[in-house]
């Protein structure tokens, strides 16, 4: 289901005027998060980028590295953009696994990444995974979100594959008073 929610520039950090989305948001404040799983490099304008990205999904549950990451605080998946060059188009680092209470043994080819604590824009869609966020992003892009591009997250519950599930979009967002460091 979806609704229209009228957000208020405040809350997103944009000019004064509301922003109106078809779509299920809100800001929260998050905790640190510690992720495991496989990264890659990409970037939005990459003719491969959807290679990229739906390989280390594939690898993640195909080859059953998700199973195998120790100390998992739940069974959902996470996907974590993290490291921007400057913003999407420029390059970024994509990392897929799941939240760990504590970092143990790795499953071979994984790496460690934190999700920095903080105000995030977080935005919920139903749907198949490719579809819904796919189109959840394209929205989210036309947005004036003062993001910060410290990381950005997708959130997927369980679910048998091409079942539709709720995901969750988390975009890090400047905190009130935030300067970009110039005069």
């Amino acid at each position: 289901m979806t609704c229209c929610c009228q957000i208020t520039c405040d809350m997103l950090g944009v000019s004064n005027r509301k922003v109106v989305m078809k779509m299920n948001s809100k800001m929260v404040s998050i905790s640190e998060k510690t992720l495991v799983g496989l990264s890659a490099k990409t970037a939005n304008n990459d003719s491969n980028m959807g290679k990229i990205i739906g390989g280390l999904w594939e690898r993640l549950f195909g080859e059953g590295v998700f199973f195998a990451i120790p100390n998992k605080c739940n069974n959902r998946s996470i996907g974590l953009y993290s490291n921007y060059a400057s913003d999407v188009s420029e390059g970024y680092d994509i990392t897929v696994g799941c939240e760990v209470s504590s970092v143990g043994q790795l499953p071979e080819g994984t790496v460690v990444k934190t999700i920095s604590g903080g105000r995030y824009a977080k935005f919920v869609t139903h749907g198949n995974d490719d579809q819904a966020v796919g189109k959840l992003w394209q929205e989210i892009w036309n947005l004036p979100l003062e993001r910060t591009y410290t990381g950005d997250f997708e959130e997927y519950d369980v679910a048998p594959i091409g079942t539709p599930r709720e995901i969750h979009i988390y975009i890090a967002i400047k905190q009130q008073g935030d300067c970009d460091g110039k005069d």
